[in-house]
């Protein structure tokens, strides 16, 4: 039975393995992202100013490490080598698998870090997000540039993404199971279940990392063989003088005369702030416009659709990506996104059922499309490889350099929607009465009864003239971006042209 198993693992598609890895991540970050600031400020009590001392500390680290370990991973690429000396495609999956080995695991333990108090809690909240944060980091940018390197045309990229998305949607299914063993008062329970997710995590990433790098060491290993069996009849160029490594001015030089890198950045940018303006006011639109309207069973499920429905939905956005491709299934969901607003705007707050579909719909498309930007990402690397004639494309570092960009989105959501929110209603998030989430039979006072509808009718403009006015603005950047129809084919063809054209010269018999 153990070796049927075996060998039915070893016969996986390379697609499936990829895509497990995302259920390796997601079992855990779901987790994280729930419980993390609950267990900190509940459980372990901690401060006021250590924690957002450790917020702020996060945030910076957070926006600089993408850029950071992208450039230490993939600044070799960026030099042009001479010929029969490049690195072959084969070495840089091997490359990015043997850091998914280490870093996988490590990202695990990281994870249980957490929930055990074994510091003073600011302390250990600052150096438990950061060392985390790195972790997933590693994982993440590897994960993602493994998309760019495993596959050159949009079908198998599409594939690739397919699985990851499954595999993300089954790994969201721990959020659900961690509901039964949650207890602030009696923490045991959650922490063997953690224990058991990182466990399962370290297995997984061991066991998919080791597969995958058995299939491409074969691969690496024939191209070692023929390399030598034609390195007597190889012409060695007398004088070919070695260029110098780009530094990284130069390489961002090159970047900022990347015309689709910046427009996708601008887009990408506002895409970011509304994925996380979602998440953050998510909670506040469901207690101020439904809380009187749904029961609380029906405010969970929404709840829970929103985080599973994303990725469920992303498999029929694929597979629109494969007949259609990737520009137009963006643009097309940003349409859909105004048009739901506008909907949503005439036809007022008090229509309940459109409400709650608004409301989950507008998280589970505007999710939907950042899980397809991957996609964007991988044909910027191919662009980017064939204007500047690299020998190998850097994608690790051009998701680094995208997340550089896009991450301040996250920073500016909760920012500029509490402001918008005061500057309209004159409700300050921080400084409400705690007592006021409380369910009671008692009447509201007066203060309190006066800005409740004028608090409701905020909330609800909030809720349609974010996303209306983001579409906007990604319709117009999205506009200008070039690189899809014949210019994706011709640069798809020309990476094919550079990534497999550099066999070495033979002498002519």
């Amino acid at each position: 039975m153990g070796l049927r198993l075996l060998a039915c693992l070893f016969h996986l598609p390379t697609a499936v393995i990829y895509g497990s890895l995302s259920l390796f991540v997601s079992i855990l970050h779901n987790v994280f992202l729930l419980y993390y600031v609950d267990t900190f400020v509940s459980v372990y009590k901690i401060d006021k100013l250590s924690f957002w001392i450790g917020e702020t500390v996060f945030l910076i680290w957070n926006s600089l490490n993408d850029p950071l370990f992208g450039w230490l991973s993939d600044r070799v690429f960026l030099s042009t080598q001479q010929p029969g000396a490049e690195i072959s495609s084969p070495e840089v999956v091997l490359k990015r698998l043997r850091a998914l080995s280490h870093n996988g695991p490590l990202f695990a333990i990281s994870f249980l870090a957490f929930w055990v108090a074994w510091a003073h809690p600011g302390l250990q909240f600052l150096l438990c997000l950061c060392m985390y944060d790195s972790f997933l980091t590693m994982v993440d940018l590897h994960h993602n540039a493994l998309l760019a390197d495993l596959a050159v045309s949009a079908k198998d990229r599409t594939s690739l993404n397919f699985y990851c998305s499954l595999f993300s949607a089954i790994g969201s299914l721990s959020v659900f199971m961690s509901y039964a063993v949650w207890n602030k008062e009696n923490f045991f329970s959650f922490r063997i279940f953690c224990v058991v997710l990182a466990f399962c995590s370290v297995v997984g990433f061991t066991l998919s990392t080791q597969l995958l790098r058995q299939r491409f060491e074969a691969d690496g290993k024939a191209k070692w063989d023929q390399e030598s069996t034609l390195k007597e009849l190889y012409i060695e160029k007398l004088s070919v003088p070695q260029e110098k490594r780009i530094t990284l001015a130069e390489y961002l030089q090159q970047l900022s005369r990347h015309r689709n890198f910046l427009w996708f950045v601008c887009m990408n940018l506002v895409q970011v702030f509304h994925c996380h303006f979602n998440s953050n006011f998510f909670p506040l639109f469901l207690e101020h416009l439904l809380s009187d309207q749904i029961s609380v069973s029906t405010g969970s499920f929404l709840l829970g659709v929103s985080y599973i429905a994303p990725h469920l939905n992303n498999l029929y956005f694929l597979s629109l990506c494969r007949r259609c491709g990737v520009y137009a299934v963006v643009r097309g969901l940003f349409f859909l996104k105004l048009a739901l607003s506008v909907v949503m705007l005439l036809a007022g707050p008090d229509q309940v059922y459109l409400l709650c579909i608004f409301i989950a719909s507008n998280r589970v498309f505007t999710e939907g499309t950042c899980k397809l930007l991957n996609l964007v990402v991988t044909d910027l690397v191919d662009e980017d490889l064939v204007l500047n004639r690299r020998k190998q494309a850097a994608s690790a570092l051009l998701f680094g350099m995208v997340a550089l960009v896009t991450k301040p989105g996250q920073t500016f959501a909760p920012l500029i929607g509490t402001w918008l929110l005061c500057a309209y209603t004159g409700y300050d998030i921080f400084q409400r009465n705690p007592l006021s989430n409380v369910v009671s039979a008692q009447p509201k006072l007066e203060s309190a009864a006066a800005l409740e509808p004028t608090l409701r009718q905020g909330c609800f403009y909030l809720l349609v003239f974010v996303p209306i006015t983001c579409a906007l603005l990604q319709l117009l950047s999205w506009s200008q971006f070039s690189l899809h129809g014949k210019r994706l084919q011709m640069v798809k063809a020309q990476r094919q042209s550079l990534t497999q054209g550099r066999a070495p010269e033979v002498k002519m018999i």
